[in-house]
């Protein structure tokens, strides 16, 4: 099926009174010369001058027409042409199918939207380029994939803040415990911990590295938990300047210091019902525990500034990166607070203990990576090489979850096609965490139990693939490096551990 896609222009809606046919616009001058069998046809004009032009289209061509309505302020605005675009052509192409031949007219409507038939037409849905005039008729643009650099910015725009925002990692306010991905014994039971969690007011501590998901494990609670339709305030303690700690929680009275124009409520007033989430609550200082402690103790809060308590109810959920027995021992945090918080405890293990749902967790990160960039220019769905995903299950990701995902973003921006290989993997890890340190695989703590053989497994394969980069391929001196007594020794290893599992050997291997 042959569709031709185009915006009507203003010089389109003139055709109908056009006394010369070869003012009749672009569109028809298209339909004249090109055989179609579907027209789609985007719109932002007046809807009576838009149903004339349609009308007299159709004494003009056999094929069908299909109107497409969009809204714009601005014809010119590139942020909403492109997603209006994109929504018709995933309409059509679900309509009919991947087969269908694309045509899009640059000529009719503006500049911009040219731009954005450009962009896709280059990258996401493939297409044929028309252009017309007067003078030359119609003919096919045959257009360089060379866009302005004054427009691209403008084309990114929305998409880098979203990617932007999702970098940051910060859990969404309806988060469900559905949103885990896990598989493991040991995220089943704190999933189920934490569910139990839910039921209760009482206050809950979450303890976990940076990046292992402490705030979607709370938000989840939250959503899970009687409070689930009352205030929920977000607390980023280690954010909040030391000085202004006790009145962003508590509150302040107008002039209780500087600046203090207003009386002003804390976040624990605001949160009076609901939950209040301390993220990293080992960053407060102690001047500001003490006040926390009393809050806790006597459900009441006491503005700076202010000798008048106020009752609150509110259930806190508190998290840390720190070992916050070992503040205690160290004098950095109250042993009475740290009791009353931890109530409940909840250990989020890290991903380098999580080897056994690595694979799930890639999966379900680069299918949530795709659903994120599916509006961005030129999208196209991205899929993971087996080199690409055999160095993402080998790292050991010491920034976890986060850490694994922002590393999949990176990579789907770096890839131009649609497949993420290796080298794009590797471009994607940050220096600091490229180095492979399969000594923390087999330093790593016992916890609930390891798997001794994945562990073997992967520190073989780290070595054995240094040893053959480092000598070309060479067997004899990489069986020397590994101090194997012969060649022959390391063609086993190399059988059992990078042959047998799909491993790619240099080309140069030899004796």
């Amino acid at each position: 099926m042959k569709i031709l896609v185009a915006w009507i222009g203003n010089a389109d809606l003139k055709g109908p009174t056009a006394p010369d046919p070869s003012d009749a616009g672009p569109i028809a001058q298209a339909v004249a010369a090109r055989q179609f069998d579907r027209l789609v046809l985007l719109c932002n004009q007046d809807p009576k001058r838009v149903e004339t032009f349609v009308a007299w289209l159709k004494t003009h061509t056999a094929a069908a027409i299909q109107l497409e309505p969009a809204t714009l302020s601005s014809p010119t605005n590139i942020g909403e042409i492109h997603p209006a675009v994109v929504a018709v052509l995933e309409r059509v192409r679900t309509d009919f199918g991947r087969d269908a031949e694309l045509t899009f007219h640059l000529s009719p409507g503006t500049p911009a939207m040219a731009v954005v038939w450009i962009l896709l037409g280059k990258t996401r849905f493939p297409a044929e380029f028309l252009e017309s005039s007067r003078e030359a008729g119609v003919k096919t643009a045959n257009v360089p994939f060379d866009i302005s650099a004054e427009l691209l910015p403008t084309i990114f725009e929305q998409s880098d803040k979203q990617l932007a925002a999702q970098s940051a990692e910060v859990a969404a306010w309806s988060a469900q415990f559905g949103d885990i991905i896990y598989r493991s014994a040991e995220m089943s039971r704190l999933v189920m911990r934490a569910k139990k969690a839910a039921a209760r007011s009482v206050p809950i501590l979450i303890e976990g590295e940076s990046g292992t998901g402490k705030e979607l494990l709370a938000k989840a609670i939250v959503n899970a938990s009687p409070r689930k339709d009352k205030p929920l305030k977000v607390v980023n303690c280690g954010a909040i300047p030391s000085e202004l700690v006790e009145s962003e929680l508590f509150g302040h009275v107008k002039g209780a210091f500087t600046n203090a124009s207003k009386d002003r409520a804390g976040y624990f007033e605001d949160a009076s019902g609901g939950t209040l989430f301390l993220d990293e609550v080992g960053e407060l200082p102690l001047s500001a525990q003490v006040k926390l402690l009393r809050v806790l103790q006597e459900g009441e809060v006491t503005r700076v500034g202010s000798s008048d308590a106020r009752k609150v109810d509110v259930r806190v959920i508190a998290a840390t990166n720190r070992n916050l027995w070992e503040e205690v021992r160290a004098g950095r945090f109250r042993e009475d607070l740290f009791f009353r918080l931890a109530v409940l405890v909840l250990k989020v293990p890290p991903l380098r203990e999580r080897r056994g749902e690595r694979t799930v967790l890639i999966d379900e990160l680069l299918k949530r990576v795709n659903a994120e960039s599916k509006s961005d220019p030129g999208f196209i769905e991205k899929t993971l090489s087996p080199g690409a995903r055999r160095l993402l299950l080998d790292h050991s990701w010491p920034g976890n979850v986060r850490e694994l995902q922002n590393t999949l973003r990176r990579a789907a921006v770096w890839t131009d096609g649609d497949t993420v290989s290796e080298s794009d993997v590797r471009e994607a890890l940050l220096p600091e965490t490229s180095r492979e340190r399969p000594d923390e695989a087999v330093l790593g703590p016992i916890g609930d139990g390891v798997d001794l053989e994945d562990i073997i497994g992967r520190v073989a394969r780290h070595y054995l693939r240094a040893a053959l980069t480092a000598t070309g391929g060479n067997k004899r001196r990489a069986a020397a490096l590994l101090k194997f007594r012969s060649h022959q020794r390391l063609s086993s290893w190399l059988e059992k551990y990078l042959e047998s599992q799909g491993g790619r050997l240099p080309e140069s291997v030899g004796d």
